[in-house]
C-alpha cells in the first residue's frame, strides 16, 4: 500500500504519515487521517481548494483531466506540481505532499 507523507507547514503544523489503498481518493484519505484539508464543494473538483502540491510520486498518478486543469488554472499559486486532491486518485507509489496555505478571505473570493 503506498505511505502519503504530508509535509509539516503552517496548514498542518504536525505534518502526517499514513498508507492508503491504491485507487482511494486523496483528499477523502488526508481528511479520513485527520488532516485538514479545505474542500469547499465537498470534492467536486469546482472550487481549488483541496489545492495540493505533490512533490514526489505525481508520475505515479493519472494525468489530470481537462477539467482539473481548467480549475487549477484559477486556483492560488498553481504550479507543475500542482493538484485538486480531490480529483487524484493514489496510485502505487507513495506520495510527499504540500498543503496550500490561503487566507480566509483569499478563500471565500476564490470559491465565490
Amino acid at each position: 500500500m503506498p505511505t502519503v507523507t504530508v509535509v509539516a507547514n503552517a496548514v498542518c503544523p504536525e505534518g502526517a504519515t499514513f498508507t492508503v489503498e491504491t485507487g482511494e481518493n486523496l483528499a477523502r484519505a488526508l481528511v479520513k487521517h485527520g488532516v485538514k484539508l479545505a474542500h469547499a464543494c465537498e470534492f467536486n473538483g469546482a472550487c481549488a481548494t483541496c489545492h495540493v502540491y505533490v512533490k514526489q510520486g505525481y508520475d505515479s498518478l493519472a494525468e489530470p483531466s481537462d477539467a482539473e486543469f481548467d480549475r487549477l488554472d484559477t486556483a492560488f499559486d498553481s504550479r507543475p506540481d500542482s493538484r485538486l486532491a480531490c480529483q487524484v486518485k493514489v496510485g502505487n507509489a507513495d506520495l510527499v505532499l504540500s498543503l496550500i496555505h490561503i487566507s480566509e478571505p483569499t478563500r471565500l473570493a476564490l470559491i465565490s
